[in-house]
């Protein structure tokens, strides 16, 4: 049974920075892909990046790039997102997802695509 745990979520200010860790277990990590999405108060689903299957590439929405940064730790299973100069926008719900097929160099960035979610973790973020 595939799991994932995310963590690093609370509160921060303008400006300020935080880390999110996501551990995948029960399934191989490598080929796969992994993406972060997130859901703000009365919004839909949407996404924020992906650590594409090749364990290399990383993608970004317009809404983050130059503020966040995918990685994954490939010997621990744990996929990161560091996001720095956070703003009130960033509010939200932040949910990693497993891809269970292998990617390749495809970008997934759709929600559709991802079979296994973490329960999400909580960031707000004050002006």
């Amino acid at each position: 049974q595939v799991q994932l745990v995310e963590s690093g979520g609370g509160l921060a200010q303008a400006g300020g920075s935080l880390r999110l860790s996501c551990v995948v277990s029960g399934r191989t990590f490598n080929s796969r892909s992994v993406g972060w999405f997130r859901q703000g108060p009365d919004k839909e689903r949407e996404f924020v990046a992906i650590s594409n299957g090749n364990g290399v590439g990383t993608l970004y929405a317009d809404s983050v790039k130059g503020r966040f940064t995918v990685s994954r730790d490939t010997s621990n299973n744990v996929v990161y997102l560091q996001m720095n100069s956070l703003k009130p926008a960033d509010t939200a719900v932040y949910f990693c997802a497993f891809r269970a097929k292998e990617s390749g160099s495809v970008w997934y960035w759709r929600s559709m695509d991802y079979d296994y979610w973490g329960q999400g973790t909580q960031v707000t973020v004050s002006s």
